[in-house]
């Protein structure tokens, strides 16, 4: 879809915006007791739109620096959202049912999930108990395939040269990363074919937009926008003609074997899914939605995590040597494997400071609101809003981080020198102050798949690369809306790795 007609639906939803908000005025009362941020006119419902696109990294902050311990709401670009604050509320929060606060639904409401990934991923979502249960069990067996795959795709898409080889960041990493992960998913050859690769590199980029774009629209008139702006049919399509014949071929095995076991079956997405799944479960459909679906919280999140982090290991230089060691005594004693990745608390560490100062949202833990709910402190929220927590706001917060503001690499390292303190403050564990994978009983499934493939991909690059950035200061973060993700204009260079990483950095921006 060209951009001018993307530009045209936007613009044509937000006309309807306007229709919506005087319709919803009525429900909106509720919420009329919670501070606002933002303009409070009669045309502030488009200013405040308007302002949360270029702005809501600063909004989010101005609320938290101003209510502090309570609530407040922000006018989003599709409805109201409320902030809460207070670890107590926070706590309240993650024990309230789903049947009042709801994961699932915010998220179905974030990425349009029924137009975008197929309502199926919706209103039966095995595919999440699946990486749950055997996909994270599986990781241990599996990494050695995992590394193999990140360096043969670094070898091929970036060859370590002498001289600097200037790219930009997003679209290689993206291709690395879908490789990775398919490796596991899916293994080889699919894993490396190129229609492959692009399809769900572009699928995962083309949910994120087309979801933002449906959610302008209201409920009535979404099945309409949603057939038109739908990533989902042509991708679908598209990803049966890879994956249909591994389909077709584990049906027959099941046939001649039955469902359980037969030689050489393959320990992959697609097996752990067939194990599991009955009924219309079992159609190629159906199968090749969950693994897109799969591929999309892979490729995005990994995505927008590995790009911060090369760009503070060039603002911060100082760490590379410090790492470099630890990775090299790590892998040498224990190898590449998943409990080497284990053992590396210095790059585990600076990994969750980078997501800690610079998280890929500013607003996140998300809940839709399906009965009207009163927390603790009194504070109605009535149907249909979403509530959830100011995350940048918080891990930047000096009550809860001190010099919260400043990046220090070995932060939770040092933190985890304390007595009892040595699994708390590792990456992929939720707490009530560090939010990267959520919160309590519905934090992030995939993500020990995810630190784990991370720590892989960086430790290679750390290896076997010199980075720098080519603009002085190095590459800023781009928002939109309350999301981030890496400048692409800016180009990164690689090179064959020289010994002297500091000097070479400091050439070119290191903070």
């Amino acid at each position: 879809m060209t951009v001018s007609r993307y530009i045209l639906i936007a613009t044509l939803a937000f006309l309807i915006l306007i229709a919506k908000h005087f319709r919803g005025r009525k429900r909106e009362r509720t919420l009329d007791a919670i501070p606002t941020i933002g303009a409070t006119g009669p045309f502030s419902f488009i200013t405040n739109r308007w302002n949360f696109l270029r702005n809501a990294r600063d909004i989010f902050q101005e609320g938290y620096d101003k209510y502090r311990g309570g609530v407040y709401k922000v006018q989003s670009l599709h409805s109201w959202m409320v902030a809460i604050t207070s670890p107590k509320l926070i706590e309240d929060m993650r024990k309230i049912p789903d049947e009042y606060l709801s994961s699932l639904e915010a998220v179905v409401d974030l990425i349009s999930m029924d137009y975008t990934v197929g309502k199926p991923m919706h209103h039966d979502p095995y595919q999440v108990s699946v990486v749950k249960g055997s996909m994270t069990r599986n990781i241990t067996v599996r990494f050695s395939e995992v590394r193999d795959e990140i360096v043969a795709a670094f070898s091929e898409l970036l060859p370590p040269q002498d001289a600097w080889v200037p790219t930009k960041l997003n679209p290689l990493m993206a291709k690395i990363i879908c490789r990775a992960s398919n490796r596991f998913f899916v293994g080889l050859p699919l894993c490396r074919n190129e229609d492959y690769i692009d399809l769900n590199v572009g699928f995962a980029m083309q949910v994120a937009i087309s979801g933002q774009l449906i959610g302008l629209f209201p409920d009535f008139i979404k099945p309409i926008a949603g057939k038109i702006l739908s990533p989902l049919p042509r991708n679908l399509k598209r990803a049966n003609k890879h994956l249909g014949p591994l389909i077709q071929e584990r049906f027959s095995q099941e046939k001649e074997y039955g469902t359980t076991d037969w030689p050489d079956k393959p320990n992959d997405l697609l097996s752990w899914l067939l194990d599991v799944a009955t009924g219309s479960q079992r159609t190629m459909d159906d199968l090749t939605m969950r693994v897109l679906a799969v591929n999309f919280g892979a490729i995005h999140t990994t995505l927008l995590t590995l790009t911060s982090t090369l760009n503070y290991l060039c603002r911060y230089p100082q760490y590379i040597d410090i790492l470099r060691a630890e990775i090299e005594t790590v892998t040498e004693e224990h190898g590449w494997t998943k409990q080497a990745m284990g053992r590396m608390r210095k790059f585990d560490s600076f990994l969750k400071e980078v997501q800690r100062v610079e998280p890929a949202a500013c607003f996140g833990v998300l809940r839709k609101v399906m009965k009207d709910y009163t927390f603790a402190d009194g504070t109605t929220v009535p149907t249909g809003v979403t509530v959830g927590i100011p995350i940048r706001a918080i891990q930047r917060d000096d009550c809860y981080y001190p010099d919260g503001n400043t990046f220090n690499g070995l932060r939770f390292y040092e933190m985890r020198e304390g007595d009892g303190e040595s699994l708390k403050h590792q990456m992929v564990t939720p707490t009530s102050d560090y939010f990267l994978f959520g919160s309590g009983r519905h934090a992030c499934p995939g993500r020990f798949f995810a630190v784990n493939e991370l720590k892989a991909l960086v430790a290679h690059m750390l290896l076997t690369y010199d980075i720098k950035v080519e603009r002085e200061g190095g590459a800023e973060m781009k928002w939109l809306a309350a999301n981030a993700i890496q400048d692409n204009d800016v180009h990164f260079l690689f090179r064959k790795r020289h010994t002297n990483m500091n000097v070479v950095c400091n050439e070119h921006g290191g903070a």
